[in-house]
């Protein structure tokens, strides 16, 4: 008993050097990635041109009566020489059609679609010009956000899409952002943008007037925790062109690549990572050469759930996503084929997300046996815990204060000590939150692995 439980705690401490180096790593890659962007725009050594390329946005909604006319007067907002907006309803049971006919002028048509990739039918489409932007809305079956997606791709007019969440504003450079890697580098078949949370920010006119730190603190540590993930975490795997995931809140993706590959996957709850690792699937199969691209000066800001029965919803969904994404593919594992993607990318989503919270509560559990069992010093036990915590904590802290210096943020003292209390939260006690809802997600898996259940919306404010 004595020798197992000194492995696996041994096991344990191993894991959270690991992970912390991988932190530190990350962070220390995205600090250098954002600094260097900030040297470039003071002396204006970006690239600028004159070029665009025409881009279809594509927005799925499902009972979204709450939000989704901001978020489309938004994306009206855009600074962007040629676009489209494709609204795609999928059967929603609330007033989601209702509130967008009587918020713009669109007349129903009799436009055909042609299905180049498989969708659920579509029941109606209305079409207009607003502001020299050609907008349609389509009502259709229900068939999940994937077949939505799909639904748009196969009504899109332009050669490059984006897919971006009902709930979502964008700022009036985001476009322009996005597209940038795709002029540096003609390989790129797809871009993830920098997801933060709408709850934070002023918004008008696509513009940011101010920043707020959320009273809500929910809300105020996913805040946190996606800085950490965007502006660190994405950016160390974008070196090596690794990211298996493009949010489904903001991302572009070259439309022929995608039609190639079957479109989204609307039998999976994580249909924007599976369809990511499906395109490094394709490409290296058919050895194309391809880049898969992130650009952290792309934003979108996201609407996050603001009850902890929401976010248990969403983090249980994206948990079982996750899942369904690793074994779907697991032949990518230790595959040569895949290079880093295989041995970096694969490795870090399988034990530090997939597996990370049963791997925490099996060493917490054993050292805590240990513990009770005299084979552990209490005191090695907490000292090893407040290093862990802290050094989570410090690395969540010089992130979010990377992000105020970099974005020329004004802040408040006040908000300022808020921001560093909610990154302690976040680090001692939320991350653990978290682990116990992703492990429990597995509860009821067989009724609800395609069910997404459904999430409280707000309105935003101060955006118009």
């Amino acid at each position: 008993m004595k020798e197992v439980l000194n492995l696996v705690n041994l096991f344990f401490i191993i894991y959270m050097v690991l992970y912390s180096t991988y932190l530190f790593a990350s962070a220390l890659v995205g600090a250098f990635h954002l600094f260097r962007r900030e040297q470039q725009r003071i002396t204006n050594d970006q690239i600028s041109h004159p070029f665009y390329v025409p881009v279809s946005i594509i927005v799925p909604a499902y009972n979204e009566e709450v939000t989704i006319v901001e978020s489309i007067h938004s994306l009206l907002k855009v600074d962007y020489r040629l676009y489209e907006i494709i609204i795609v309803d999928d059967g929603s049971k609330d007033d989601t059609v209702k509130v967008l006919l009587e918020a713009f002028p669109l007349k129903k048509t009799n436009r055909p679609i042609h299905k180049r990739v498989q969708c659920k039918a579509h029941k109606e489409i209305y079409e207009a010009k607003i502001n020299n932007i050609h907008v349609t809305l389509i009502s259709k079956e229900n068939g999940g956000k994937g077949d939505s997606l799909n639904m748009g791709i196969n009504a899109s007019r332009f050669p490059y899409f984006i897919c971006i969440d009902a709930d979502s504003l964008l700022q009036k450079d985001s476009l322009e952002k996005i597209v940038k890697p795709v002029f540096m580098d003609e390989s790129v078949i797809a871009v993830g943008g920098l997801i933060r949370i709408s709850q934070c920010v002023e918004m008008e006119d696509g513009e940011i007037k101010g920043h707020k730190i959320p009273i809500n603190p929910v809300v105020g540590m996913q805040a946190v925790e996606y800085l950490r993930t965007f502006l660190a975490s994405r950016i160390l795997k974008d070196t090596y062109g690794g990211n298996l995931i493009i949010s489904g809140a903001f991302g572009l993706f070259k439309k022929d690549i995608v039609i190639a590959v079957g479109g989204y996957d609307s039998s999976t709850l994580g249909e924007d990572m599976e369809l990511v690792v499906k395109m490094h699937v394709f490409c290296r199969n058919h050895l194309k050469k391809y880049k898969i691209a992130y650009e952290p000066e792309a934003v979108c800001w996201s609407q996050a759930p603001s009850s902890l029965k929401d976010l248990t919803k969403q983090r249980r969904r994206w948990h079982l996503g996750l899942f369904q994404c690793l074994t779907r593919y697991y032949y990518i594992f230790g595959n040569l084929r895949f290079g880093l993607v295989s041995f970096v990318s694969y490795l870090y989503y399988l034990f530090f997300e997939l597996l990370a919270p049963f791997i925490e509560v099996l060493g917490i559990f054993t050292m805590v046996m240990a513990y009770t069992l005299g084979l552990l010093n209490h005191q090695f036990l907490i000292n090893l815990f407040i290093l862990y915590s802290l050094f989570s904590v410090i690395l969540t802290i010089t992130v979010f204060f990377q992000m105020v210096y970099v974005e020329h943020i004004k802040i408040s003292f006040a908000d300022g000590l808020k921001a560093i209390l909610i990154c302690i939260l976040e680090g001692v006690f939320f991350r653990y939150v978290l682990s116990f809802i992703r492990i429990t997600s597995f509860i009821g898996y067989k009724k609800k692995k395609h069910s997404w259940g459904a999430i409280q919306r707000t309105k935003h404010v101060n955006h118009n």
